[in-house]
């Protein structure tokens, strides 16, 4: 293990995974729940970066001053997600389906079979996506992660679907391009989570939230290079806690007739209009945005798309 990746953990204790993942299959729902409210009340007071973030972020998603309440409803909805990972991570069935409202090109593109480059966000169920796009569609999918030192999920469910689920990892960009190149070259597909910017260089404003905000845009310059076609999914929570619902965007493909700053120049209408979507949930939905850190930075009056 690197010294990097000893240093990026996350939050809680070595045995905290353990723990619930063993918890959560003995102790009945009801009585658990109370258990993972506890557990989310305790982070709210022992995670101060954590619960300002939270609230930071609330202040602009909900138009006004969260509550404190508010404010543990989002810890405790990252800990539920936390344990849905969990649950899948040891097998338990978990169907994925497709909204008809909300279907977007995702269909046409399974049935094509063809290889193409997903982007999805930290918000909802999105983060399982590689896991359904394995585990249903049979797609050999490399994920783009950055590697914690505790994320015992994360390990589990490469075991679990290890037969069509890879990992390139993010803490060394020394490597990522080799890797990319090597999955490309595979038949593999991508899937990039595009709300942090963390090691990334591509970036670009877009509207989202009340503001010009910077996001990560690598997923497009690599679609061009590698000559696939993007799509962007996102899930939320079904009916049952073992579903998720999936939302599609339209398929970006590059127009060969078109030069790159013409291509990304339809690039950035495309995720301004995944974005566009992104907001209506995080405005219906707000809990569902599981990202703990600073909003995606506004731009300034002066900066020019």
């Amino acid at each position: 293990m690197s010294a990097s990746t000893q240093r990026m953990r996350n939050a809680g204790p070595s045995w905290g995974f353990a723990f619930m993942q063993n918890a959560e299959q003995w102790v009945p729902w009801p009585i658990f729940r109370i258990l993972v409210g506890l557990g989310a009340a305790v982070a709210l007071v022992c995670m101060p970066d954590q619960r300002r973030q939270s609230r930071n972020y609330l202040a602009v998603a909900l138009g006004r001053p969260p509550g404190l309440l508010e404010i543990w409803r989002h810890f405790y909805t990252y800990a539920e997600f936390l344990l849905l990972k969990l649950r899948v991570a040891r097998g338990v069935p978990h169907r994925g389906r497709l909204d008809p409202a909300h279907a977007g090109d995702f269909e046409a593109l399974m049935t094509t079979g063809q290889p193409a480059f997903f982007g999805t966000f930290h918000f909802g169920h999105s983060d399982l996506l590689g896991y359904l796009l394995g585990d249903r569609f049979r797609r050999q999918v490399f994920m783009v992660r950055l590697r914690m030192g505790n994320a015992a999920e994360t390990a589990q469910l490469g075991q679990l679907f290890g037969q069509w689920i890879k990992f390139i990892w993010v803490d060394k960009p020394e490597n990522m391009l080799f890797a990319l190149k090597d999955a490309v070259a595979s038949g593999g597909s991508l899937a990039m989570q595009c709300d942090r910017n963390e090691f990334t260089s591509k970036t670009e404003y877009f509207e989202f939230l009340g503001a010009r905000r910077q996001f990560p845009f690598t997923i497009y310059h690599l679609a061009l290079l590698f000559d696939r076609p993007v799509i962007f999914c996102i899930g939320l929570p079904g009916a049952g806690r073992d579903e998720t619902v999936l939302h599609s965007s339209m398929t970006f493909i590059a127009d060969k007739s078109l030069s790159r700053a013409a291509n990304l120049e339809r690039a950035h209408g495309h995720f301004q209009g995944v974005l566009a979507h992104l907001e209506s949930l995080v405005r219906q939905y707000p809990l569902l945005w599981l990202n703990f850190l600073p909003l995606n930075p506004a731009a300034q009056a002066s900066t020019d798309h």
